[in-house]
């Protein structure tokens, strides 16, 4: 194991995305967020409106995924549901590009899309480029338009396609040249996961599994 990673809770997202989470499970996602200091929990637009109650006056920012899963959603759609999302609370918005736009070669429309987003919004912005699926070129190409339109973050995937690697966070890493914070993002279940993705240039750590992880690094410390 290389050198003991900070409080691994400090770059956490408390993700609350599982299909047919209750209302129940939201309050209590929001609650260890709040134990933990987990400074983010990730939810679908349909529960911020919850999690900013539940978390008013806490230091946890609520983020909503737009265009989640597929991100094949309308820009209208996309656009609408982020502007919501904004206005019920969410400060930051985890946006799924339009993979099928992007491997069809219809890259201004991708980077319309996305830029829309950043410049109405003016929260913070995490493009998912659900790297599993795309070719090393089309991960360059993706992480370009994406930077050039202005996100605050590269998220290596949504979880639904297979988990973040040590190699899809350098190759962002790389790419970005450090203009952008890195979320890693799908399988994350240990904190040597969590530690190699960090030492790799991850800056955010997205994951279900985060009370497990405070709890391993505190089982690593003793």
């Amino acid at each position: 194991m290389n050198a003991p990673l900070p409080d691994i809770a400090t770059v956490i997202e408390h993700a609350l995305l599982q299909p047919g989470i209750t209302p129940l499970e939201i309050e209590k996602g929001c609650q260890d967020a709040d134990r933990y200091g987990f400074p983010v929990v990730c939810v679908y637009p349909s529960a911020v409106p919850q999690c900013v109650e539940l978390l008013h006056q806490r230091p946890c920012r609520v983020c909503a995924v737009i265009g989640f899963p597929s991100g094949a959603t309308t820009p209208a759609g996309k656009y609408y549901e982020a502007m919501e999302a904004v206005e019920s609370g969410a400060k930051e918005l985890d946006v799924v590009i339009n993979l099928g736009w992007l491997k069809g070669g219809q890259t201004q429309a991708v980077y319309t899309e996305i830029a829309q987003i950043v410049s109405e919004t003016k929260q913070t912005i995490k493009a998912i480029l659900e790297m599993n699926i795309l070719t090393e070129s089309e991960q360059k190409l993706a992480a370009e338009i994406c930077l050039d339109a202005g996100v605050h973050y590269l998220k290596t995937g949504t979880g639904w396609l297979g988990g973040a690697t040590v190699e899809q966070v350098k190759f962002l890493q790389k790419i970005s040249n450090h203009r952008v914070g890195i979320k890693a993002s799908g399988g994350i279940k240990t904190i040597q996961q969590a530690q190699e993705l960090l030492l790799a240039g991850a800056t955010r750590i997205g994951t279900s599994r985060s009370v497990e992880l405070v709890k391993q690094q505190a089982e690593l410390n003793v």
